[in-house]
Protein backbone atom coordinates (compact mmCIF):
# COMPACT_ATOMS: atom_id res chain seq x y z
CA UNK A 1 0.00 0.00 0.00
CA UNK A 2 1.90 3.21 -0.95
CA UNK A 3 1.30 6.53 -1.41
CA UNK A 4 -0.74 7.52 1.33
CA UNK A 5 0.34 10.55 3.48
CA UNK A 6 -1.23 11.83 6.13
CA UNK A 7 -2.31 15.74 5.62
CA UNK A 8 0.14 16.57 8.22
CA UNK A 9 3.14 14.73 7.56
CA UNK A 10 6.19 16.56 6.50
CA UNK A 11 8.67 14.54 6.37
CA UNK A 12 8.51 11.00 4.50
CA UNK A 13 11.02 8.62 4.93
CA UNK A 14 11.10 4.44 3.22
CA UNK A 15 13.81 2.62 5.08
CA UNK A 16 14.61 -1.24 4.61
CA UNK A 17 13.78 -3.32 7.92
CA UNK A 18 10.41 -4.92 8.78
CA UNK A 19 8.55 -2.83 11.13
CA UNK A 20 9.55 -3.37 14.92
CA UNK A 21 13.00 -5.33 14.12
CA UNK A 22 14.42 -2.34 12.26
CA UNK A 23 16.68 0.29 14.52
CA UNK A 24 16.01 2.42 11.18
CA UNK A 25 13.08 4.43 12.47
CA UNK A 26 14.81 4.83 15.49
CA UNK A 27 17.74 6.27 14.21
CA UNK A 28 15.66 8.35 11.52
CA UNK A 29 13.22 9.75 14.29
CA UNK A 30 15.59 11.07 17.00
CA UNK A 31 17.97 12.69 14.45
CA UNK A 32 15.33 15.05 12.65
CA UNK A 33 14.36 15.90 15.86
CA UNK A 34 16.69 17.33 17.10
CA UNK A 35 17.87 18.95 13.45
CA UNK A 36 14.34 20.31 13.99
CA UNK A 37 14.36 20.95 10.06
CA UNK A 38 13.19 25.07 9.76
CA UNK A 39 10.23 24.22 7.35
CA UNK A 40 8.07 22.06 10.14
CA UNK A 41 6.59 24.52 11.92
CA UNK A 42 5.02 23.80 14.26
CA UNK A 43 6.56 20.19 15.52
CA UNK A 44 3.49 18.77 16.07
CA UNK A 45 4.68 15.23 17.33
CA UNK A 46 6.37 11.82 15.86
CA UNK A 47 3.33 12.68 12.67
CA UNK A 48 5.33 14.58 11.28
CA UNK A 49 7.73 12.28 10.09
CA UNK A 50 5.88 9.15 8.82
CA UNK A 51 8.61 6.07 8.30
CA UNK A 52 7.75 3.23 6.10
CA UNK A 53 9.80 0.21 6.18
CA UNK A 54 10.13 -1.84 2.74
CA UNK A 55 11.42 -5.81 2.85
CA UNK A 56 14.76 -4.86 1.01
CA UNK A 57 16.68 -3.04 -1.28
CA UNK A 58 14.37 -4.35 -4.20
CA UNK A 59 11.37 -3.52 -2.67
CA UNK A 60 12.43 0.01 -1.46
CA UNK A 61 13.28 1.55 -5.11
CA UNK A 62 10.31 0.03 -6.72
CA UNK A 63 7.97 2.00 -4.64
CA UNK A 64 10.00 5.45 -4.56
CA UNK A 65 7.68 6.87 -7.27
CA UNK A 66 4.45 6.34 -5.91
CA UNK A 67 5.54 7.60 -2.96
CA UNK A 68 7.64 10.08 -4.55
CA UNK A 69 4.10 11.14 -6.58
CA UNK A 70 1.92 10.98 -3.40
CA UNK A 71 4.75 13.66 -1.88
CA UNK A 72 4.08 15.74 -4.48
CA UNK A 73 0.41 15.43 -4.45
CA UNK A 74 0.80 16.80 -0.84
CA UNK A 75 2.13 19.89 -2.19
CA UNK A 76 3.83 22.22 0.36
CA UNK A 77 7.11 21.33 2.03
CA UNK A 78 6.73 17.62 2.38
CA UNK A 79 9.52 15.69 1.80
CA UNK A 80 10.69 12.06 0.48
CA UNK A 81 13.98 10.80 2.26
CA UNK A 82 14.92 7.30 1.03
CA UNK A 83 17.26 5.56 3.61
CA UNK A 84 19.06 2.31 2.13
CA UNK A 85 21.74 0.10 3.05
CA UNK A 86 25.02 0.98 0.44
CA UNK A 87 26.06 -2.50 -0.41
CA UNK A 88 29.40 -3.90 -0.94
CA UNK A 89 28.81 -4.36 -4.42
CA UNK A 90 28.08 -0.65 -4.51
CA UNK A 91 30.73 1.54 -5.23
CA UNK A 92 28.91 4.81 -3.41
CA UNK A 93 25.92 6.80 -3.33
CA UNK A 94 25.91 7.73 -7.27
CA UNK A 95 25.87 4.41 -8.08
CA UNK A 96 22.75 3.48 -5.55
CA UNK A 97 20.89 6.55 -6.76
CA UNK A 98 21.52 5.95 -10.34
CA UNK A 99 19.21 2.54 -9.91
CA UNK A 100 16.59 4.66 -8.24
CA UNK A 101 16.49 7.40 -11.06
CA UNK A 102 16.26 4.58 -13.46
CA UNK A 103 13.12 3.08 -12.13
CA UNK A 104 11.74 6.53 -11.22
CA UNK A 105 11.78 7.03 -14.73
CA UNK A 106 10.05 4.16 -16.00
CA UNK A 107 7.32 5.80 -13.65
CA UNK A 108 7.53 8.45 -15.46
CA UNK A 109 8.99 10.73 -12.51
CA UNK A 110 10.82 14.26 -13.95
CA UNK A 111 14.49 15.07 -13.40
CA UNK A 112 13.14 17.84 -11.73
CA UNK A 113 10.74 16.11 -9.53
CA UNK A 114 13.87 13.11 -8.62
CA UNK A 115 16.17 15.60 -7.61
CA UNK A 116 13.81 16.67 -4.73
CA UNK A 117 14.06 13.38 -3.29
CA UNK A 118 17.01 13.38 -0.12
CA UNK A 119 18.80 10.09 -0.37
CA UNK A 120 20.63 8.93 2.65
CA UNK A 121 22.32 5.73 2.02
CA UNK A 122 24.86 3.99 4.65
CA UNK A 123 27.46 1.63 3.78
CA UNK A 124 27.57 -1.20 5.08
CA UNK A 125 24.44 -0.43 7.44
CA UNK A 126 23.26 2.33 9.18
CA UNK A 127 24.75 0.52 12.42
CA UNK A 128 28.24 1.09 11.13
CA UNK A 129 27.48 4.99 11.39
CA UNK A 130 26.27 4.47 14.73
CA UNK A 131 29.76 2.96 15.59
CA UNK A 132 31.74 5.63 14.42
CA UNK A 133 29.45 8.28 16.30
CA UNK A 134 30.12 5.87 19.57
CA UNK A 135 33.98 4.98 18.91
CA UNK A 136 35.14 7.30 16.64
CA UNK A 137 35.54 4.65 13.97
CA UNK A 138 34.12 2.50 11.65
CA UNK A 139 35.47 -0.17 8.81
CA UNK A 140 32.15 0.41 6.01
CA UNK A 141 34.01 -2.54 4.07
CA UNK A 142 32.05 -4.56 6.46
CA UNK A 143 29.28 -4.78 8.47
CA UNK A 144 28.86 -3.04 11.62
CA UNK A 145 27.90 -4.56 15.14
CA UNK A 146 24.16 -5.46 15.72
CA UNK A 147 22.33 -3.23 18.13
CA UNK A 148 19.89 -5.03 20.21
CA UNK A 149 18.67 -1.98 22.52
CA UNK A 150 17.01 1.68 21.18
CA UNK A 151 19.07 4.07 23.62
CA UNK A 152 22.89 3.80 21.91
CA UNK A 153 20.97 4.29 18.64
CA UNK A 154 18.95 7.25 19.70
CA UNK A 155 21.91 8.76 21.69
CA UNK A 156 24.35 8.26 18.00
CA UNK A 157 21.25 9.94 15.98
CA UNK A 158 20.74 13.00 18.42
CA UNK A 159 25.35 12.93 18.16
CA UNK A 160 25.13 12.91 14.57
CA UNK A 161 21.93 15.38 14.61
CA UNK A 162 24.50 18.00 17.12
CA UNK A 163 27.51 17.64 14.63
CA UNK A 164 25.80 18.52 11.94
CA UNK A 165 23.95 21.54 13.31
CA UNK A 166 27.51 22.88 14.86
CA UNK A 167 28.48 23.38 10.78
CA UNK A 168 32.03 22.44 12.41
CA UNK A 169 33.71 20.45 9.66
CA UNK A 170 34.22 16.87 10.27
CA UNK A 171 36.88 15.47 8.22
CA UNK A 172 37.03 11.71 9.28
CA UNK A 173 33.43 11.05 8.34
CA UNK A 174 32.80 7.37 6.96
CA UNK A 175 32.52 8.20 2.93
CA UNK A 176 28.44 7.40 2.67
CA UNK A 177 27.85 9.34 5.96
CA UNK A 178 29.80 12.36 4.06
CA UNK A 179 27.85 11.72 0.91
CA UNK A 180 24.63 11.46 2.68
CA UNK A 181 25.31 14.93 4.86
CA UNK A 182 25.90 16.92 1.70
CA UNK A 183 22.53 15.39 0.33
CA UNK A 184 20.82 16.85 3.53
CA UNK A 185 22.46 20.01 3.79
CA UNK A 186 21.65 20.56 -0.51
CA UNK A 187 17.71 19.87 1.10
CA UNK A 188 18.12 22.44 3.76
CA UNK A 189 19.56 25.34 1.51
CA UNK A 190 16.46 24.52 -1.00
CA UNK A 191 14.19 24.70 1.56
CA UNK A 192 15.70 28.28 2.31
CA UNK A 193 14.78 29.44 -0.68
Amino acid sequence: MGGSVASRTQIVCLHEGERGRSIDPIFIRNLLKVLDPAWIRPWKGNNMIRTIPCAGGKDLIERMPTELLSCLKMGGDTTLMIWADLDNDMADGDELKAKFWTVAQKAGIAQEQFDQVVFVFAKDRIENWIEFLQTGTTDESKEGPRLKHDRPVADAAKSLAKKCLSGAAEPNLPPSLAWSCRNWHTLVERMKN
